[in-house]
């Protein structure tokens, strides 16, 4: 059915706005056959997670539950899993990849070719890491186990001091989407870096703060949400519609994620905490999809560059989430 287009006129890509989905042959499991579990950052968000539920809801007995599979989870980490995820010992960092899995939320991939590959030290991996540890640390302390938490406490010393040192990229006052990749340092400005600040445990230091939330909101903030690659990279795609190549080219190369306004807001708020009208207003963009694409929802994605059409799927979770969580933070003065 047509559809005409957010800008006032008629857009063919409005007829194919779902994105497919992907192949990825067994994702959980069915009947005889295992799971793949091919990721580098859900276990580390469900850290973050099971912090934001106990804050909220007091339950400190499914906390002390969960505690000894939490330091198993370091542990393996620590030694090293599938797929190359890891921690070297050299540094502390979180190193992650194989050639032919995307291992990030970037995980676009068309037949063989992986979009971002973002193999190596990725710097939202390493800002959730730094996070978990500190998170673990803590219920560890509250829990009487003192010579645990100190060894916690040491583990994310050396992740916030080798951080600091690698992913700061001076030359351009904002961090390194990664290091140690296939190519060294990765200085692609891509909105990742903002969980360095915006998490409970920010392993980026104060005093960096500033540049890189000024950089991020200068080159990658819309109205909609944050572009996932620099319009001064070449590898930017503004528009996401076409073939399924076309389409999964932008998905992560430029196309806007309403989403990352949560994290956007939270370091905002951080170094700006006087300042919540204007984060307020950070969100006042998505209001006017509530009444378009899937109504009293938020889209997956839009387009880089104005008039920012909605792509993708009419009604995701974390665009919803997201979006309602920060709007909640920013209320008041």
């Amino acid at each position: 059915m047509y559809r005409p287009g957010r800008g006032g006129g008629p857009h063919p890509a409005d007829l194919r706005r779902q994105h497919p989905r992907r192949p990825n042959p067994q994702p959980v499991p069915r009947g005889e056959a295992g799971g793949l579990y091919h990721t580098a950052d859900a276990t580390l968000w469900f850290f973050h997670a099971l912090d934001r539920y106990v804050r909220a809801s007091g339950d400190e007995d499914t906390l002390r539950q969960l505690l000894p599979r939490l330091w198993e989870v370091v542990e393996h980490h620590r030694k090293g899993t599938r797929f190359g995820i890891g921690v070297d010992p050299a540094d502390g960092l979180l190193r992650q990849g194989t050639p032919d899995l995307p291992l990030t939320w970037m995980d676009a991939k068309v037949g063989d070719w992986v979009v971002t590959p973002r193999r190596g030290k990725a710097v939202e991996l390493n800002a959730l890491w730094y996070n978990a540890l500190c998170l673990l640390e803590g219920w560890t302390r509250a829990a009487t186990r003192p010579h645990d938490a100190d060894r916690l406490a040491g583990f994310a010393a050396q992740v916030e001091r080798s951080f600091n040192e690698r992913f700061w990229n001076e030359a351009g006052g904002y961090l390194y989407d990664g290091v140690d990749g296939e190519g060294g340092e990765d200085a692609s400005l891509r909105p990742n870096q903002v969980f360095a600040l915006s998490l409970p445990h920010p392993v980026l230091r104060r005093e960096r703060w500033e540049p890189v939330l000024r950089t991020v909101r200068e080159r990658l903030l819309t109205p909609v949400g944050l572009r996932s690659l620099s319009p001064d990279d070449p590898m930017y795609q503004p528009f996401y519609f076409g073939d399924r190549r076309s389409r999964d080219a932008a998905y992560h190369q430029g196309t806007v994620w309403p989403w990352l306004l949560g994290p956007f807001i939270d370091a905002w708020l951080k170094l700006y905490p006087d300042r919540k009208a204007e984060a307020r207003g950070f969100l006042e963009g998505l209001l006017a999809d509530l009444d378009d694409s899937g109504v009293g929802t938020l889209s997956e994605i839009f387009d880089a560059h104005e008039p920012h059409r909605a792509r993708g799927c009419i009604a995701q979770a974390w665009s919803v989430a997201e979006a309602l969580r920060a709007w909640i933070n920013t209320a008041g003065s």
